[in-house]
Order: structure tokens, then C-alpha cells, then sequence
């Protein structure tokens, strides 16, 4: 796509770097197959260790847990090529670096980050993070899964709904009220007894990423497997910040991918003896799409840069997740009506993207939750208790 705004201008050369081995990554490694895994409903795990060996995975964190110490905005621009392949890829590698190996970075232990971040950031272990429950999605406060004290160790009780990568998981970031009603932070490891992560079927949306449920009956855990700095439920909620990150700069590779496609094939269709990109309504779209994508574009660049200073909020991060997005899904769904029938086919890939799109539109906070935080910030008046 061309770079209408020189964003390229804004970017180090490392982060343009960075950028381009990603899209030559998903291009070469990923894209060939990712038809054939979107109609069975798998994820393909031969590339995990891939991209471990890319420096894909937790790849802000330091070198001196196996991350790259790469800034937040080339992180951000790696989430954009992932996404452009699949939404299963960049959520893949945004859960296992924003999930799980934040989590064990920023509340863990020492012994805990040295023992599971550089598997994590090398794709020797999988990881999966436990909050959402059957019951309680937008409202994580109202969890119902336990942690209860036996001596030095930790019962836990409960089941947790719509975890990427809980199957193929080593190990779980669970989430729990202990007795005191405050939320702790567990790492629940897979051959645990009483631990189970059984695969959900049956999603059109998705369908190239592994989605479980957790479930926990009388999971004993010791203490030194919970993660000991945890301070109730802001712990969690900033991990969904750093996975929100991710999102906002990767709905847009889906977007691009999206309209990269429909420009080609409206230059190469032709009706009434000219391609469809020579009238006027076609090129409309075009302008509006594009401007939209580089729109979102300078956001996340901005918001990256925040990020890197120390000053970025979550209500920032809210407000990027929220608008980029739905941008993604307005452009996909224009993309999709300019090939027509053709376009609901899987050999394009805008209706997959579409599909996605609507998952990610719902994960990480819906898009009606960050409009409520967003009306809280602007307004000073909280509309939901």
C-alpha cells in the first residue's frame, strides 16, 4: 500500500526493519497455508517455533528474559504484519506476550520470570490466560472461580470460556478470588490433576486459532506458583491493556490486507469495458478506506511512542482499540463489496478477515465498553457501576 502520509518518515530505521522481515515472514511462511487451516478449524503449530526463532514472541521484553528489547512501536508494526496474514496469528503471539509473559514480567517472581519467559519468548512453552468466565465477560469483578488456602498450598475451583491457545497450552494465567474476595494471580501448568483445557468447536469467526475452556476442580497449587505481586483486579486489567495494544495496531494489517486485495482485483475487473476502479463510486471507496487506514495508522504510531515514554493510559489504549477496529471492519466490509459475489469466497481473504474481525471487535473489551470508559474520561461521569 502506498504510503500516502510518509509514515515510513516517523519510523527508525530498525522499527522499518523490523516491519519488513515480519511481512516477508507471514508472506513466505504463513499466508500459503492459512486457506487450508481457516476451513478445518486448526492452528498451525509448526510455525510456533518459528517464530520464537523470528523474535516474534514477547519481543519488547529484555534480552535478559529472551525478548528483543525492541521498542513499542516496532512491536506494534510486527502486530500489524501478523494480523495482515491472520487475526489467529497476531492473536496468538499478542496473548502469549501481552497475557501471559507480561503478566509473570511485571507481578512475578524472579524465579518465575527466569524459569517461563525465555521459554515463552522462544516458543518452547505455550501459554493462555484465564479470566473471562461463562458468566462474567465485561464484568471480570464478578468472577466466580476460587482460590482457597490449605496449608502452604492454594485450591482452585472454577471454569474460565474463550481462552486462545488453552488446549496446546503449557501453562495458564489464572485468575481467582481468594477468601478475602481479592483476585490472585496463579500459573496452573497443563499435567496439573484437576486442570483441563477442552477445545471449542463449532466458531465461524476465528477459526484458525485454537479457542478453549479452562477448568479447574480441586486444582492444588503451591505457592510458589502464584504470581506474588498481584493487587486485585487492576493486575488483570492491566494485562488487557498491553493485549489492547496489540489489537489497535493489528486490525490494521487485516485492513490493509483487505484493501490490497480489492484494488488489485478492481483494476483487473472490468464491466461496461473499463476496469471497475475507473468509476467514480469504486474510487470513493478507495479514498475513504485509505483514509481511514492512515488515520489509524498515525494513531498507534503515536500511541507506540507514548508507550515507549511511560505515558501511555489505558483510556488511550481504549480509544485506539475502539476506533481502529471498527475502521477494520468498515474496510473489510467495503472491500468484500467491491469483488461482489466473488468476495464471500475463500480464495480472497476479505471474507476471513470479516470474520475475524467480528471476534476481535468483541475480545479485549467490547466496543461498547470502551465507548463507556472513553464518555467516563470525557465527562468525568461514570455511566456503569
Amino acid at each position: 500500500m502506498k504510503d500516502f502520509f510518509q509514515i515510513h518518515n516517523l519510523l527508525s530505521e530498525e522499527e522499518l526493519a523490523i516491519q519488513k522481515t515480519a511481512a516477508e515472514f507471514v508472506q513466505s511462511e504463513y499466508s500459503p497455508f492459512i486457506q487450508r487451516h481457516f476451513r478445518d478449524g486448526s492452528f498451525p503449530v509448526e510455525i510456533i517455533p518459528r517464530l520464537g526463532e523470528f523474535g516474534f514472541l514477547g519481543a519488547a521484553f529484555p534480552v535478559k528474559y529472551g525478548g528483543s528489547g525492541i521498542s513499542n512501536v516496532a512491536y506494534g508494526l510486527l502486530m500489524q504484519e501478523l494480523e495482515c496474514g491472520d487475526s489467529g496469528l497476531r492473536s496468538f503471539a499478542s496473548v502469549q506476550g501481552g497475557l501471559v509473559m507480561y503478566p509473570i514480567f511485571r507481578f512475578g517472581s524472579e524465579d518465575q520470570k527466569k524459569t517461563w519467559l525465555p521459554k515463552l519468548s522462544s516458543g518452547k512453552a505455550i501459554g493462555c490466560f484465564g479470566l473471562t468466565e461463562p458468566e462474567h465477560g465485561s464484568d471480570p469483578g464478578g468472577m466466580k472461580t476460587t482460590a482457597k488456602r490449605d496449608g502452604k498450598d492454594w485450591i482452585l475451583n472454577g471454569a474460565k470460556m474463550w481462552i486462545t491457545n488453552g488446549s496446546i497450552a503449557d501453562i495458564a494465567v489464572v485468575w481467582a478470588k481468594d477468601e478475602g474476595g481479592i483476585i490472585q494471580g496463579f500459573l496452573v501448568e497443563k499435567d496439573t490433576p484437576g486442570f483441563s483445557a477442552p477445545e471449542m468447536h463449532g466458531k465461524m469467526s476465528l477459526r484458525a486459532s485454537v479457542t478453549s475452556e479452562l477448568v479447574l476442580e480441586d486444582v492444588r497449587i503451591t505457592e510458589k506458583n502464584r504470581l506474588p505481586n498481584t493487587n486485585g483486579l487492576s493486575a488483570p486489567l492491566s494485562c488487557l491493556t498491553q493485549a489492547r495494544y496489540s489489537i489497535a495496531w493489528g486490525v490494521i494489517g487485516a485492513a490493509i490486507d483487505c484493501y490490497r486485495t480489492a484494488l488489485e482485483y478492481a483494476k483487473d475487473r472490468k464491466q461496461f469495458g473499463k476496469p471497475i476502479a475507473g468509476f467514480q463510486l469504486t474510487q470513493k471507496k478507495f479514498a475513504d478506506m485509505l483514509s481511514e487506514i492512515i488515520k489509524a495508522q498515525l494513531l498507534v504510531v503515536q500511541l507506540g511512542r507514548l508507550k515507549d515514554a511511560g505515558m501511555m493510559t489505558f483510556q488511550q489504549v481504549s480509544m485506539a482499540k475502539r476506533n481502529n477496529v471498527e475502521m477494520a471492519m468498515n474496510v473489510a466490509r467495503t472491500a468484500r463489496g467491491i469483488l461482489g459475489a466473488n468476495g464471500i469466497t475463500d480464495d480472497y481473504p476479505i471474507m476471513r478477515h470479516m470474520a475475524n474481525l467480528e471476534s476481535v471487535f468483541t475480545y479485549e473489551g467490547t466496543h461498547e465498553m470502551h465507548t463507556l470508559i472513553l464518555g467516563e474520561t470525557i465527562t468525568g461521569i461514570k455511566a456503569f457501576e
